[in-house]
């Protein structure tokens, strides 16, 4: 776990968010973050859709405590369900509430999640909350809930290292729901804290809403959680449109691809923008076994990942330190 705290806590460090968002993605998470801009984005969706992947969009932001840049993220979210609509991409959205205001007002969060999750609505998109810490938890679900009284179009994510997540699946086994294991540091307090424990939690949620949900985004990269939803289905015969495979995009391609030509539905996390550290680290913190799986895509052949990140961390230091 110590690994993994390392990087939960290099994804929470603002100096070092700010300076990767002013150098760009030089140091290399340009693998895994697909591009800057939607026209980049728009031709990533379309090379996916060709494969038969189904994408959905992040634009990425992190530590938005100012109106003016939860206006700015609501109106690139915005673009990007213009831009699905227009171009008739397989696609929909996945958003965090704290970057359209949650930690500045939760009036001013639901009026702009409204208006996003509204012009969504109108296209057929789907919208899908990004759940965070678990500070945030509680009113992530309140304003998913209000929504949910006008929109039918929106789920939202299942942390399997809560102890309540078992509580919320049945809850919201109404709702279109994609469940991860989890990638912030929490307390033992309100997290499991072994792997162990959280896999067979992760299990656990996965083969309950299998079951009984409406639809289940099962997220991971773990081949072995893979072949044991796999035989599930078969065992209990649920059909294929009930649920898809999501991984994030740069990790597992050649298993993503394979995936999505044996017949699954197959869904590609698509994060883009200059906010782009944080995110990165914390897919490392989710499951450190993500460093082998980047390796070769992030860093040339003669630089070992480990080594690389804690050189990212240290030279974005010093940039920031030089640029001020």
């Amino acid at each position: 776990m110590a690994l993994r705290d390392v990087f939960i806590s290099l994804s929470e460090n603002k100096i070092l968010n700010s300076a990767a968002q002013k150098y760009g993605l030089r140091m290399g998470a340009q693998s895994v973050v697909a591009g800057t801009n939607l026209q980049e984005v728009v031709k990533t969706i379309k090379e996916l859709n060709q494969s038969n992947i189904s994408c959905t969009v992040d634009n990425l932001g992190e530590f938005v405590f100012e109106k003016s840049a939860a206006i700015a993220a609501k109106n690139n979210i915005i673009a990007v369900i213009e831009a699905i609509h227009d171009e008739q991409l397989d696609a929909h959205i996945s958003l965090k509430p704290s970057q359209l205001g949650l930690d500045i007002d939760y009036d001013f969060c639901y009026e702009n999640l409204k208006e996003i999750v509204e012009l969504a609505h109108q296209y057929d998109i789907f919208v899908n909350f990004d759940m965070e810490n678990y500070a945030r938890l509680q009113s992530s679900f309140d304003l998913m809930n209000e929504l949910h009284k006008e929109f039918d179009n929106i789920g939202t994510v299942i942390q399997a290292y809560f102890f309540e997540s078992e509580e919320n699946i049945e809850k919201y086994k109404n709702f279109r729901l994609r469940i991860v294991k989890g990638a912030y540091k929490e307390s033992e307090s309100v997290a499991y804290q072994s792997k162990s424990d959280i896999d067979r939690n992760y299990l656990k949620l996965i083969e309950y809403h299998l079951l009984h949900g409406k639809f289940t985004s099962i997220a991971t990269h773990d081949h072995n959680v893979i072949n044991h939803v796999k035989q599930f289905v078969q065992q209990h015969n649920i059909p294929n449109d009930k649920f898809e495979f999501q991984m994030l995009y740069g990790f597992r391609k050649e298993m993503q691809l394979a995936l999505a030509k044996e017949g699954y539905n197959f869904c590609t996390y698509l994060p883009f923008g200059n906010d782009w550290y944080g995110y990165f680290m914390r897919r490392l913190a989710e499951r450190p076994q993500n460093l082998t799986l980047v390796t070769k895509q992030v860093f040339n052949k003669k630089t070992n990942l480990a080594i690389g990140l804690g050189t990212t961390a240290f030279l974005l230091g010093r940039l920031s330190k030089r640029g001020k």
